[in-house]
């Protein structure tokens, strides 16, 4: 599927920039009009989906020659022109899931000991767990690039941006436009199957075990799972926070057994490192969806709607400094 949209969306951008080159585009409006109705003969007529716009101008468009107003139209993240993006978290799902969004980002992590944060307890507040988590991440992560803790690995993202820097707080201030950092995490909840006369839900966090894996697993046979996942972004060195929650269930076909677990590890999938041991977007998986209420970003970990409502409410924080 992707082999296909890079074969179509490079012959519709080739077109398209000699389309441009004849083309004065006065507005953004103008640009927008034309990369909609543009459809090569040869290809045939068909919608026009958001993933072929998208892959247009990430991959065939050259957009430092076009005209700021019609680059800022084809990209959220630069009509945003908000600071560059620190990702706090190593997670493979979300880095997919913010270049799949086309927000450009430098990874940063610092590991804290997430099991003394927060209650787990059963009926315990999933929501405010992961923000708690999110938070804590955002809070240790800050305070290594603040101190200097993280001044090496920090030094290492942002000479990119800020090269002729020579201290760190010249660095943190990025010539006045600082820095966003991103941090997030994730839980699973579930209808206590040791309880379900009283309706009572436990977390699920990263199975500790192949064991615990399967135990998880082979229960959303019966009760299905639901995602909880928080986003936190903060503003250094202003330190402004926005932050948020997203939830989705995911609805198993009674079939799925432990013995997906054994698949999927197999196939050298990490099922230890996802919460619940849940990953819907490997195709072994998939076969046992019934189908999501949501979204399957939000339950890879990362919620594309959520990250961009944030970013449009931090661009309107840092509009009041």
């Amino acid at each position: 599927f992707y082999n296909y949209l890079n074969k179509s969306c490079l012959w519709e951008g080739m077109m398209l920039r000699s389309f441009l080159a004849v083309c004065y585009l006065p507005s953004s409006v103008a640009f927008q009009h034309a990369s909609t109705l543009w459809k090569p003969s040869s290809v045939g007529l068909r919608p026009k989906c958001c993933l072929t716009t998208q892959r247009l101008t990430h991959t065939s468009l050259n957009l430092a020659t076009m005209p700021e107003t019609a680059a800022a139209a084809t990209d959220p993240w630069l009509e945003l022109n908000l600071p560059p993006l620190i990702l706090g978290s190593g997670s493979f799902t979300r880095k997919l899931i913010l270049k799949e969004m086309g927000i450009p980002y430098q990874i940063l992590t610092r590991s804290i000991d997430e099991t003394s944060i927060g209650d787990r307890s059963i009926n315990g507040d999933a929501s405010k767990l992961v923000l708690e988590l999110g938070v804590a991440k955002a809070d240790h992560l800050v305070d290594g690039i603040r101190t200097g803790a993280n001044y090496v690995d920090f030094a290492r993202v942002a000479r990119e941006e800020v090269p002729d820097a020579n201290t760190n707080e010249e660095m943190i201030a990025n010539e006045g436009r600082g820095w966003l950092i991103l941090t997030a995490d994730q839980v699973v909840t579930q209808t206590n199957p040791q309880a379900t006369i009283d309706g009572s839900t436990r977390i699920l966090e990263k199975p500790s075990s192949v064991a615990q894996a399967k135990q998880f697993v082979s229960s959303y046979a019966v009760h299905a799972p639901r995602t909880v996942g928080s986003c936190v972004l903060t503003h250094i060195p202003s330190l402004i926070r926005v932050s948020g929650v997203d939830t989705a269930r995911i609805n198993f076909i009674p079939t799925i057994t432990g013995d997906l677990v054994d698949k999927l590890i197999q196939d050298g999938a990490p099922v230890l490192a996802c919460a619940g041991g849940l990953m819907v977007e490997h195709p072994f998986v998939k076969e046992y969806i019934e189908g999501i209420d949501g979204t399957e970003d939000s339950v890879m970990g990362l919620s594309k709607d959520l990250v961009w409502r944030l970013l449009t409410e931090m661009k309107s924080k840092l509009a009041e400094l």
